[in-house]
């Protein structure tokens, strides 16, 4: 029975690593330099349109993993409550396990929405950035589904 529990505590703990929202690394969008923009020049704009995208999206990310956590800590006290009301002490161990495990589970898939919706605002905040600097941020215009 302690080897259960264990195991569930080590697997809710991964999960809840795992379900971190985090400020995305870098744009996912192409970004070239403007007419006659130097290289250094146009590095050095990419250096401030990062900086300025990665505070556009820093508490998002906060707060997002804020959020995870209240439900994780939600779902293991009712959990616990559950089992313990219908087990006794034993009971209410493997409840807020279990409670903590579905908690986990359900904060790793809000966690994946929450972050492509963080790339998706830092790539905005980007190529608006890179755009203003007299940068081209080319249009892949629509997309064409093949048969």
């Amino acid at each position: 029975m302690r080897e259960r529990i264990s195991c569930l505590t080590a697997l809710t703990g991964i999960l809840l690593l795992a379900a971190c929202a985090e400020t995305p690394m870098g744009p996912t969008v192409q970004v070239l330099p403007g007419p006659n923009k130097s290289l250094s020049s146009f590095q050095s704009d990419q250096s401030i349109c990062r900086g300025f995208a990665e505070q556009a999206v820093r508490d998002q990310a906060q707060n997002a993993n804020v959020r995870i956590l209240g439900v994780a800590a939600l779902t293991t006290a009712l959990g616990a409550g559950l089992g313990g009301a219908i087990g006794g002490g034993s009971g209410a161990g493997i409840g807020a396990a279990g409670g903590a495990l579905a908690g986990a589970g359900l904060g790793a898939m809000r966690t994946s929405n929450a972050q492509n919706s963080i790339q998706m605002q830092y790539d905005n905040a980007f190529a608006q950035c890179m755009f203003s600097l007299g940068n081209s941020v080319p249009n892949p215009g629509p997309m064409v589904v093949q048969p």
